[in-house]
């Protein structure tokens, strides 16, 4: 991409996508189904990586999410026994240790999720999604989402600005009711590794 100096209008792409549910697991709780309240950037990229159909996605981009409300569901899991003292017959594994228990999966409803792609790897990606090589997901397998809108814009440097829900570095603003959230800002191919940030949202 080409080096843009600050107070410089960039062109851009801006996409504006729709999930009905999504659920984002905060992975700093192992053993529970602690949810975040935003999708993390890796999510996003995932989405990107989607689209063009190829391993990852590496290039800067711009995000702002929300969601209408959210709930708790109660989901049946079936793990497999390693021993293999209690294999699964049919799909299914006896009740017991090793066997189907219910935990409560937090999720968010009507998941608005808008992204900025600037400059021509941008142009590259968004055009993808006239025609994206794999499903459009947020989260979960389960979880798809819709292409509401793409414009190309340009992005003006201001003095000030309206933060609303978009998701920042933390020294990206000083907006007093922003929370820190710890997550994924990328994750490996083979998923070995994750690189982590801080975000303001």
């Amino acid at each position: 991409m080409t080096e843009v100096s600050c107070g410089e209008p960039l062109p851009a792409w801006r996409l504006e996508f729709y999930a009905p549910v999504a659920s984002f697991r905060d992975p700093f709780f192992p053993g529970l189904t602690r949810g975040l309240p935003v999708l993390p950037p890796s999510t996003v990229r995932g989405l990107l990586a989607a689209a063009t159909g190829a391993p990852c996605e590496s290039l800067a981009f711009g995000m702002t999410a929300c969601s209408e409300g959210e709930g708790v569901d109660a989901e049946t899991y079936r793990p497999i026994d390693a021993t293999g003292l209690n294999p699964a017959v049919s799909g299914r594994v006896r009740a017991g240790k090793g066997g189907m228990t219910l935990r409560s999966r937090p999720f968010l409803t009507g998941v608005h999720l808008t992204v900025w792609l600037p400059g021509r790897e941008g142009d590259r990606v968004a055009r993808a999604f006239r025609r994206p090589r794999w499903a459009l997901r947020l989260g979960r397998s389960q979880d798809l989402v819709h292409v509401e809108a793409r414009a190309q814009v340009v992005l003006e440097p201001v003095e000030e600005a309206i933060v609303g829900h978009a998701l920042a570095p933390v020294s990206g603003h000083d907006v007093p009711s922003a929370v820190a959230h710890r997550m994924a800002a990328s994750i490996s191919t083979d998923r070995m590794s994750t690189r982590w940030s801080d975000y303001l949202w």
